[in-house]
């Protein structure tokens, strides 16, 4: 059967996976595309159903599957040009509790896409479990689709500063501010937070109190910043060269 109509209660409900308030209260989040579909799977996420354009003649997955007509399917996708399928799958349980090892903080990152780029090159880089306190969704479709399934294999733990902190007891905290010691010159403890603070404002009051080190990126002084993202990547990778 093929639903076409975007007033279609299970329509509604995809759709709904758009917005925060949606994948809280189904506990679900939307993946989008051949490629981040079969990861997914691949992943051994749960994936709820498959989601289809009646057009996709591709792999299901031998998974449960509804087929919408284009116009619903183009309701339920956040995508302007989507690929044919889709997935609806549950949102890892991830209550806040101490790292493993090294780890990442994202202080109050607002932008969707530098979240999910972070996530990214977190897993790239072996930072396994990522923090955020007062932060873009890491499971908004424009996070996912920037972490290229890196929010598949990360350890996405969201929560206020008070409680990440409480995780955190025990573990050095390193802070990235432009007024800190150069990251080139440090050598890291074995284990260790990195915090990353938002785009505008840098990293909050409490997060920069909390601190042990503050760290810093070399820059031409004709440069002001960088992208968080960008930022994100150079200090991971220089704090885990030890």
């Amino acid at each position: 059967m093929v639903i076409l109509s975007k007033q279609n209660p299970l329509v509604k409900e995809l759709a709904s996976l758009k917005e925060k308030k949606g994948r809280r209260e189904r506990g679900a989040f939307l993946v989008e595309g051949v490629k981040m579909v079969r990861e997914a799977v691949a992943a051994g996420l749960d994936v709820r159903r498959i989601v289809v354009r009646e057009d996709y003649a591709g792999e299901t997955y031998a998974l449960p599957a509804v087929t919408l007509g284009e116009g619903a399917f183009a309701a339920v996708c956040d995508e302007k040009t989507p690929q044919g399928i889709a997935a609806e799958v549950a949102l890892p349980a991830a209550g806040v509790r101490p790292p493993e090892g090294r780890c990442l903080f994202l202080d109050g990152l607002q932008d969707p896409s530098n979240v999910g780029a972070i996530v990214r090159t977190a897993v790239a880089a072996g930072y396994a479990e990522v923090y955020l306190a007062d932060c873009a969704d890491a499971f908004s479709p424009k996070s996912v689709r920037s972490s290229m399934s890196g929010v598949f294999f990360a350890r996405i733990m969201q929560g206020s500063r008070e409680e990440i902190f409480s995780a955190l007891e025990g573990v050095p905290l390193l802070a990235a501010d432009m007024g800190g010691q150069d990251v080139f010159t440090l050598t890291p403890p074995e284990k260790f937070c990195l915090a990353i603070g938002s785009e505008g404002s840098g990293l909050s009051d409490k997060t920069r109190a909390r601190a042990d080190i503050i760290v810093r990126i070399p820059m031409d002084e004709r440069c002001e910043s960088l992208n968080a993202a960008v930022s994100a990547g150079v200090l991971m990778y220089a704090l885990r060269r030890a």
